[in-house]
Order: C-alpha cells, then sequence, then structure tokens
C-alpha cells in the first residue's frame, strides 16, 4: 500500500524545501548540505539543525550528526540573515482556486534563491492568499516587471503547465532599446542559445536555432525605441539575448551585451523589459482569458 508524501507545515507563509538524497558518500545529512548549497555557510546549517529546521521525511527534526542515506528524503526551511528589503509591492489582478496571476514590480524575485527567500514573490503571496501550495507556471527575470501565473491547486496543476510545455499561451512584452531603423519590421528573430560565461549569462552559438523571438516597434522615440516581443520559445534570457545581438541592447541591462556590475539595493535603474500580457483558453473552463500588466515602463510615464 502506497502512502502520501509527508508535507511540512508552511513556517512564515513559506513552504518547506525538499531534496532526495542522491547516491554519495557523505558520512551526516549536514555535511551533504554544506557541500551541496557551498553559498550557505557550515555554521548556518548547523544553526538550523539546532533550531529544527531541517526534516526527516517523517517530520521529525534530524540531529546534527543524523547519518546520510542515499535515497532518503529530507525537507529544509530557507533563511537569509539580514534579509534585503524590496521595497516595491506586487498586484494580485485574479485569484480563484486554481489560478493566481500577479503583477511584479521590477527587482523582486519570483522564487527564493541565493539572497532572497522573504523578499520574493512567491512567499509573499503565500503568505498574503493563505496558500503554501502556491507554484509559479513560468519564471521572469528578478530585474523584468509585469505578469506571472502561479498554480494555487495540486490536483488541477498539470492542466496549466501544459499551456507553457505545449507553447499554447501568448506572451507578450515591452522593452525600451536603441533604435534599429535598418531593419523591416515586424522581423523574427532565431538562433541556437547556450550558457555563456559567467555561468549565469546566456550567448548565442552556430548550430540549430533552439530560441525564437517576434519583435515589432510600437514607437519610435528618443533616444530609444519602444518594441513589442513575442517569445515563441522560453529559454532563459532569449529576450535579452536577442536584443542585444541586433544591437539594440534593453536599457539598463546590467548582463548584455556585457556584465556590468550591480548593487542588490540600487533600486536607480530598472530594466526597461515589461511582461506585458498573457492570452491562452483556460483548459478547465474552455474560457478566452486574457491578462494585462498596469505596469508601464519607466521612460513612458
Amino acid at each position: 500500500m502506497l502512502h502520501a508524501m509527508f508535507t511540512p507545515p508552511a513556517r512564515n507563509g513559506l513552504a518547506a524545501s525538499h531534496w532526495q538524497l542522491p547516491p554519495a558518500a557523505w558520512r551526516t545529512v549536514c555535511e551533504a548540505l554544506v557541500a551541496q548549497f557551498a553559498n550557505i555557510p557550515p555554521a548556518e546549517w548547523h544553526r538550523r539543525f539546532a533550531r529544527g529546521l531541517v526534516l526527516a521525511d517523517d517530520g521529525a527534526p534530524l540531529a546534527l550528526d543524523a547519518a546520510y542515506r542515499s535515497g532518503a528524503r529530507i525537507h529544509y526551511y530557507r533563511e537569509v540573515a539580514a534579509e534585503l528589503q524590496i521595497p516595491f509591492a506586487a498586484r494580485v489582478l485574479h485569484a480563484d482556486a486554481d489560478l493566481v496571476v500577479a503583477d511584479k514590480p521590477h527587482f523582486l524575485p519570483v522564487t527564493p534563491a541565493g539572497s532572497f527567500v522573504e523578499e520574493t514573490l512567491l512567499t509573499r503571496l503565500a503568505r498574503e492568499l493563505g496558500n503554501p501550495q502556491l507554484v509559479p507556471l513560468h519564471r521572469i527575470d528578478r530585474t523584468t516587471a509585469g505578469l506571472v501565473l502561479f498554480s494555487a491547486n495540486p490536483a488541477t496543476r498539470a492542466r496549466y503547465q501544459a499551456l507553457f510545455r505545449e507553447r499554447r499561451i501568448q506572451k507578450h512584452y515591452e522593452a525600451l532599446a536603441p533604435a534599429l531603423p535598418d531593419l523591416a519590421w515586424p522581423h523574427t528573430h532565431r538562433s541556437r542559445l547556450v550558457a555563456g560565461e559567467p555561468f549565469f549569462r546566456m550567448q548565442e552559438a552556430e548550430g540549430e536555432p533552439n530560441s525564437e523571438t517576434r519583435i515589432d516597434v510600437l514607437t519610435r522615440g528618443q533616444p530609444h525605441w519602444h518594441y513589442t516581443l513575442e517569445p515563441v520559445t522560453g529559454k532563459k534570457h532569449q529576450l535579452r539575448v536577442h536584443l542585444a545581438a541586433l544591437g539594440a541592447p534593453i536599457v539598463n541591462d546590467e548582463l548584455y551585451p556585457l556584465l556590468r556590475p550591480r548593487v542588490d539595493a540600487d533600486f536607480s535603474a530598472p530594466l526597461q523589459l515589461l511582461a506585458k500580457s498573457l492570452t491562452f483558453t483556460d483548459p478547465l473552463s474552455g474560457e478566452r482569458r486574457r491578462f494585462v500588466s498596469a505596469l508601464m515602463l519607466a521612460g513612458l510615464k
């Protein structure tokens, strides 16, 4: 008889993270966590064990010297000391039993990662809506503003995830970038995107294209044009790389075409990229849905 997996309760509105321990020679669970998450100091993991924030799959707190067992499933709660406060609020545009649509400001990460846990869209929404089972159906960069869809119900999650996997959702973005007067509009850009250097950047490479973006011009302003972009594929940083490759990097892009230093606490120059609208046929009701961000790019205000 199969038993349901244990799910730890949310803590401060934040669901626990899970890790199935892979085959390895670590002696203790703590030793494995320290090795797996090198950005977290060992002393921080020691504190989490001491406070009962690392759990076995039955929910019992693990001791600091708990033996490592390949294949075991553990749960842990993320924390960040002195986490940077993001002084911008998201707005919920739609919420029902299955789907939540949020309008995300610039600088707010979608999910916990690195130095952000509490100050993320997922954590804020889970707490605001009282639903620790929220899961983002797609991602946009921390520096990008606009629409993000969340599944609110595990029972219907796969139906909504299929919209993205099967490309049955239309995504439109807006961006401010330098003029491209020599191109015919609308323009479709296709290329092969691969991991670049450092690891968090992408780059174009020779070979069969695996990314496609349809681009058009909304207004020809000075000094920047206002573009609309429709990503046909969903590769990491696709829109940013494609515009930079055309010679029109998005205003305030600190990654493309060149890597520039960024200070997390500097909110003065948001990336001028906005996830403006999402259109799809709801897989549960059959209703045609369209959501539009109420945000605007700074240069258009």
